[in-house]
């Protein structure tokens, strides 16, 4: 056990003295010293000074089964005592790997019945280039090898899943993206499509793919890749149309689809995968997070019977792989996970209880003078701030409204998190209806007090 002897100020002076974070300005954390979680249960989380947070964003859009979940627990425990750790390199398996292996082409879509483990969702976004690429080498297409994306997206941190994501401060820094790698605009409505209905709106987001394709030359691209619903962009939910579209300009020119579902899979929109939410049928489909509903790092990438067959029969010796694939603690506490969620119906409770309760009391909300759109998808809601809701003209992106609202969600008890002037939730799946409405009673309280903010400001 970690010693919880010390002071808040005893933490925070250790953290800011040797622990570097991710995305992180270290001199500002410093002089302002980090929060410091010191336990957990259901939805809640317990600070240092023994304030209680709802985590409205289930750790890092991970914990769907909830915090303290004993099965997960114990399967961890059981694993560690029989078989801590063995690799998948050698030759050699282990039967926690095989039967996840198993359990994972059950719950998958049909096209699905091999698997590439790896330890998180970054590692599988590189496994995707890495494989995309020697898919079509196999097949005597070498250059093919152009993959796109979108601006805005998030595929990971490594290089090549910065690479793949559209975020433009990560590409500032690093010398990104690693060449082979293009983008084009995201499906937000709200940002690029008003003055369209959302319908038509997606069949010209989709179009973006087709006149890339047709830029870059259809024997050059290997992939497109994106996630159902860009969650660390804020939440951006596709017109209905959109994936519909890309599937089909992706087919016309025979290229691979890649569908990551770090954030998306394992129950959150409602189906077991964002995919067939979207209703798209992809070749590739990277997960992480709820796997293991993050009690252990575990990501991998699905692999389709359309690269499996080529890979298996055709690939010889793939040169790729890692320490921890299919690590059999992490493998235990995903098989733990899964039948979890099947036992308890939490897919079908989010498609037919949870998410349409919080669907009804986001577009609530979406009433709030401060809310220019209030977009859900089963326990993922979003809600776009702005200076003017009658002409939704947002505010000064220097101000940073959305993290002056975020301020005011940490003082009061809920972790909401911001992008840019999106304020975003992804609840844990075991919520009850009760704690859905407590979840937005505090969003609503938080948002009345950053309205009160802005006025005493005189940014309004």
């Amino acid at each position: 056990m970690t010693e919880t002897t010390r002071s808040t100020a005893q933490w925070q002076a250790a953290d800011a003295a040797h622990y570097l974070h991710p995305f992180t300005d270290y001199k500002s954390l410093a002089a302002k010293g980090s929060r410091i979680i010191t336990k957990a249960d259901n939805i809640y989380l317990w600070d240092s000074e023994g304030n209680k947070i709802l985590d409205a964003m289930s750790g890092l859009w991970c914990v769907n089964v909830g915090y303290g979940r004993q099965e997960l627990i114990d399967a961890a425990t059981a694993q560690l005592k029989q078989l801590p750790f063995y690799n998948s390199f050698f030759q050699t398996a282990t039967p926690p790997a095989i039967e996840l292996a198993e359990l994972l082409a059950q719950v998958t879509p049909p096209q699905f019945k091999h698997v590439f483990f790896s330890g998180s969702g970054s590692e599988g976004n590189d496994t995707v280039v890495r494989m995309v690429r020697r898919y079509w080498d196999v097949l005597g297409q070498p250059e093919r090898t152009v993959i796109i994306s979108r601006h805005n997206a998030y595929h990971g941190s490594t290089m090549a899943g910065a690479s793949l994501g559209g975020m433009s401060g990560m590409h500032a820094q690093g010398g990104l993206p690693i060449p082979g790698i293009t983008h084009i605009e995201q499906p937000f409505w709200f940002e690029n499509g008003q003055g369209m209905n959302r319908e038509e709106f997606g069949i010209r987001a989709a179009d973006w793919l087709e006149s890339k394709i047709l830029e870059v030359g259809a024997d050059k691209v290997a992939a497109f890749i994106g996630e159902p619903v860009q969650g660390a962009g804020g939440v951006i939910v596709p017109p209905s149309s959109y994936w519909p579209a890309i599937q089909r300009i992706c087919d016309k020119h025979g290229i691979l689809v890649v569908s990551d579902e770090v954030i998306t899979g394992f129950g959150r929109t409602g189906r077991w995968f964002g995919c067939e939410t979207m209703g798209f049928k992809p070749d590739l489909m990277t997960f992480a997070k709820g796997v293991t509903s993050g009690y252990i790092p575990l990501g991998g990438v699905m692999v389709g019977d359309r690269i499996a067959k080529v890979l298996i029969e055709q690939g010889g010796e793939f040169n790729h792989g890692y320490t921890y694939s299919g690590h059999p603690v992490a493998c235990a506490v995903a098989l733990a996970n899964i039948r979890l969620i099947q036992r308890e119906g939490l897919v079908d409770r989010v498609r037919t209880e949870l998410g349409p309760h919080l669907a009804a009391r986001f577009a609530e909300l979406g009433e709030h003078p401060l809310v220019g759109e209030a977009q859900t998808c089963g326990m993922m809601g979003a809600l776009q701030l702005v200076k003017d809701k009658s002409a939704n003209r947002v505010f000064d992106s220097a101000l940073e409204v959305g993290m002056v609202c975020r301020g005011h969600c940490f003082g009061n008890g809920l972790i909401m998190r911001a992008v840019g002037d999106r304020m975003i939730v992804a609840p844990p799946l075991v919520m009850t209806i009760a704690q859905v409405d407590e979840m937005v009673a505090l969003i609503r309280k938080c948002l009345d007090l950053t309205l009160a903010d802005v006025r005493q400001r005189g940014w309004l």
